[in-house]
């Protein structure tokens, strides 16, 4: 076989006259009929290949056609007569959805004692100090002149002042019917720590959800032993125990044996200021500076609640709170509940922003407490520990971790929530809770201006579109109204 293969090539050096050149693989001789047989082979087969390529894309082009032309048949044969519109528009959604168009701006505090200039009124630059970062909380020293002080507590006493807390308010027993809670589930939600009992801490935790009666430990020991609910005499009750308690037992017990006012959540009287259109100018010009600090939109300002004003005697005091609660998709806010269309026993206020503003300088006590600010960690469990209560601004304001002494014109703002982070409200601040220490000497006056915003976009943006669609069809009523109404007085003002 080797000398067969040899003798070709022999003869191909001979024919070509040259010994030297090197040897061609097959397909590279110079051979004319076995390079044709190749390039036409290949040819074929790619030329198969491509038309098969070719009638496959053409079968699916019509294979998509054939199916859409059978479902617009069938939508066209299940709609109704004469109706020619696309079907996004035959499906309108049951709550218009709003853009997120606006953005909440959020102050920054950089660091404790950290001091900003801004300009609230025209001529003035105001100093604004960072009090905590766990609440945001800043002070503005002159926030409110002298005279501005003197007005906003004439216009209150003129107004008239309510007391702040009419003794113990019912209403825990039908919350409870209402949400058809049997004894075991609300023991459950009592017993914080899931021991199987309930500990002294867990029973006041619960008793000051609502205003009422402000129990101390020893208050609960007298109950226990006037009650008889602690059978075996440990300070713990078991849920056998708690079975044989109603709701308000512990209330209703302490209303028998006579209640003072010293007892209260909170012991002040108040008065609420509208600041719309039409009020006093001192009022406005307050609204205004209230938006320039805070740097929110105008009509979140203007849609919120009107300014409250509060005066304690000497002895008031207004335990250790929260401005606002948690939201959760079952709670509702107070400002936006109508807008919302839901019904819901939970219910907040929704208070954004607090700016809180002392009308006057006090001899003694009086201070604005913040227990847990800057804490490294919030634990509501740890407020009540060894029979010291961080929540009661009566006996242990001086344990809280920031005071704020009382100084007339002076104001301090905080956040009552966190940011989402897309520029809306976030969750709760747990770090914000406050409450007012007892006036030792003297009066105090402070009022309040609180920012209602709902977490809930959505339902804030259908409050305001609801809100100005009203407003507009007052202002075309308005319009056929003698010019003698439009005028109100000053005690239509207020």
């Amino acid at each position: 076989m080797t000398e067969n293969q040899e003798t070709p090539d022999a003869e191909d050096k001979s024919l070509s006259g040259s010994a030297t050149l090197p040897l061609r693989p097959p397909c590279e001789r110079l051979s004319c009929h076995k390079s044709s047989v190749c390039s036409r082979s290949y040819f074929v087969v790619v030329m198969v290949f491509f038309h098969v390529y070719i009638i496959n894309v053409i079968a699916l082009l019509f294979y998509v056609h054939y199916s859409s032309g059978q479902d617009d048949a069938s939508r066209s044969r299940d709609a109704p007569s004469g109706s020619h519109q696309p079907p996004e528009s035959r499906r309108p959604p049951s709550k218009p959805e709003f853009l997120r168009d606006v953005s909440l701006t959020r102050i920054e505090g950089i660091r404790v004692g950290h001091v900003q200039k801004v300009s609230l009124v025209p001529g003035k630059v105001h100093e604004m100090r960072t009090l905590s970062l766990k609440p945001l909380l800043f002070e503005i020293p002159g926030f409110l002149s002298k005279d501005e002080c003197r007005v906003v507590m004439q216009l209150a006493q003129l107004k008239g002042l309510m007391e702040s807390q009419l003794m113990v308010q019912d209403g825990q027993e039908e919350l409870a019917k209402e949400l058809n809670l049997s004894p075991e589930e609300i023991f459950n939600l009592l017993d914080i720590n899931q021991d199987g009992q309930l500990q002294l801490h867990e029973i006041l935790t619960h008793s000051r959800v609502r205003d009422g009666i402000w129990l101390t430990p020893e208050n609960l020991r007298e109950i226990y032993a006037g009650l008889k609910a602690d059978k075996d005499d440990n300070g713990l009750l078991s849920l056998e125990e708690f079975r044989l308690l109603s709701n308000d037992a512990f209330q209703r017990f302490l209303l028998q044996q006579g209640v003072k006012r010293s007892q209260l959540v909170r012991n002040s009287r108040h008065t609420w200021l509208y600041q719309g259109k039409g009020a006093h100018q001192v009022l406005q010009d307050i609204k205004a500076r209230v938006t320039r600090l805070t740097r929110l939109p105008p009509a979140l300002v203007d849609l919120s609640e009107p300014l409250q004003v509060v005066r304690y005697e000497e002895g008031g005091h207004y335990h250790a709170h929260h401005d606002s609660g948690p939201v959760y998709p079952e709670t509702a806010c107070t400002h936006t509940r109508l807008a919302a269309n839901t019904s819901t026993p939970f219910e907040t206020s929704c208070r954004y922003i607090t700016v809180l503003f002392y009308l006057n300088s006090v001899d003694g006590g009086g201070e604005t407490a913040f227990p847990v600010a800057d804490n490294r960690t919030y634990d509501e469990v740890s407020l009540i520990q060894n029979d010291v209560d961080l929540l009661d601004t009566r006996r242990n304001c001086d344990k809280s971790n920031l005071r704020v002494k009382p100084t007339r014109g002076t104001a301090v703002f905080w956040y009552n929530y966190l940011s989402d982070g897309r520029g809306w409200v976030g969750e709760q601040d747990e770090y914000a809770l406050h409450g007012g220490c007892m006036v030792t000497h003297g009066t105090k006056w402070v009022a309040n201006k609180w920012i209602n915003i709902d977490p809930d976009y959505q339902r804030q943006a259908r409050y305001q579109q609801l809100v100005s669609q009203q407003q507009e069809d007052e202002d075309d009523e308005g319009l056929t109204l003698n010019t003698d109404v439009q005028s109100p007085s000053i005690h239509q003002d207020l």
